[in-house]
């Protein structure tokens, strides 16, 4: 068993610090890249303080395909360049949204979403899934919270 836990009061550099290395160490060994993706969603889940919904897309042929994560029930398949995670896997660029209902496209799984952060995950130099996390709350997430889970992405690219 494991037991990942901060208290609510970490500062932002430290709780990402934190995470990455515990999801390295959640993952070290393990070669299954779906059973590693489900830890690292409970484990963001954990990390993180408000979040709805925490998992991965996962690139297949053209399109995302729906993987492990936390939350409500999701879109299963999302096209490249579509919404905020289509955006971020096409580009091979994190979208980091205060306002979901400002982005152009933006495709609504769980109406209680109000802000996101999408990563993408890049394995020898292909965008090979992105990290999504959403919030209820606007403005959620900031560079901080960008710069800790692209730490992260990097660290488990090749786990996943």
């Amino acid at each position: 068993m494991f037991d990942f836990q901060l208290p609510a009061d970490t500062p932002d550099d430290e709780r990402y610090r934190e995470l990455a290395n515990a999801g390295d160490a959640l993952t070290d060994g393990e070669s299954d890249a779906v059973a590693n993706m489900a830890n690292l969603a409970a484990l963001i889940w954990s990390f993180v303080p408000d979040l709805n919904w925490a998992g991965f897309y996962r690139v297949v042929e053209d399109e995302l395909v729906l993987g492990p994560f936390i939350g409500r029930p999701a879109c299963i398949r999302i096209a490249m360049g579509a919404g905020v995670c289509g955006t971020a896997a096409a580009s091979g660029e994190t979208q980091l949204v205060e306002d979901v209902h400002a982005f152009p496209g933006h495709i609504a799984c769980d109406s209680a979403s109000e802000s996101e952060l999408v990563v993408p995950v890049i394995r020898d130099g292909r965008v090979i899934a992105v990290i999504d996390l959403d919030s209820p709350k606007k403005g959620r997430f900031g560079e901080a919270d960008a710069r800790g889970m692209e730490a992260l992405a990097g660290r488990i690219a090749g786990r996943i």
